[in-house]
């Protein structure tokens, strides 16, 4: 009988595994903690908390997952981190758990978490993430599905990244990033729309023409932001136009950060920096 659990690996009477979950030596996992099918927990990995891992993640090395939130505020409440199924999660990146009760850090589908991620309280990604090496993420942060972020940035607390976004590496993300853009630089700006992307992703070459238009409306024409919005209402009612008007009207509610402005062109720089200040 092939024996997953090493000997020299501490696990709690209390933590729940799957008996398929694979636990190399010294990894250490705590009470109450949830492990589903098919999942490996590599070397020196501790887990702890309330974590639900699902099934067929792979966990590398070093990783430390549902410790306490490094916020000031959190004063021991019950709270979780749930991580889905098929993730890699690779060596010494760190995911702590939500800070007020019931509350969770939440992680999709089929993401891959690079070297020394961290992933604060209370973030929620999406499913196909790819989050390059080195990469800090605030507090609150939210990443939609299939976005890529490149290595050695930050990201500030309660920004919103869009579905299909790319994030050049070494930016400074300190506003929303909306979706299907490619936004890079210190201070970072939208370059472009994501077109390497919406292609492999099986965007038609229709609905990239219209969202061309879209990303002109924007960042060409010289409209306000709102302006641009409004000119949406001429495009056709494309699901991925409605989903970046939709995502660009709640960047500017309060308690948002507003969106990263376009990249500033002579005479006619689109969104810019004025208008998109809080």
């Amino acid at each position: 009988m092939v024996t997953l659990i090493h000997p020299t690996a501490v696990i709690h009477p209390g933590a729940d595994l799957h008996p398929t979950v694979q636990v190399d030596p010294y990894a250490v996992i705590g009470d109450k903690v949830k492990i589903g099918a098919d999942t490996r927990i590599g070397a020196h990995v501790v887990i702890e908390g309330l974590t639900e891992i699902g099934d067929r993640n792979h966990i590398f090395p070093g990783a430390a997952i549902g410790l306490e939130t490094q916020d000031r505020k959190y004063g021991g409440a019950p709270s979780w981190v749930k991580i889905g199924n098929d993730n890699r999660i690779r060596e010494y990146v760190t995911i702590n758990r939500a800070t007020n009760e019931g509350d969770a850090t939440i992680i999709g589908n089929q993401n891959l978490l690079m070297a020394y991620v961290h992933i604060a309280h209370d973030c929620i990604i999406g499913d196909g993430v790819v989050i390059a090496n080195a990469v800090s993420l605030g507090g609150h942060v939210k990443i939609e599905s299939h976005a890529v972020i490149g290595g050695v940035l930050g990201v500030h607390q309660f920004v919103h990244i869009g579905r299909l976004a790319m994030v050049g590496g070494m930016s400074r993300i300190e506003r929303d990033v909306p979706p299907y853009m490619l936004v890079e630089g210190n201070p970072s700006r939208v370059r472009s729309l994501n077109l390497v992307g919406l292609s492999r992703s099986g965007f038609s070459a229709e609905e990239q023409r219209y969202l061309k238009k879209a990303f002109r409306l924007l960042y060409r024409s010289g409209f306000t932001l709102n302006q641009a919005l409004t000119q949406f209402n001429l495009l056709p009612e494309i699901e991925s136009l409605q989903h970046l008007s939709k995502f660009l009207q709640m960047s500017q509610m309060e308690g948002r950060r507003g969106p990263i402005p376009g990249k500033a062109l002579k005479g006619n720089s689109g969104i810019n920096h004025e208008e998109t200040e809080n």
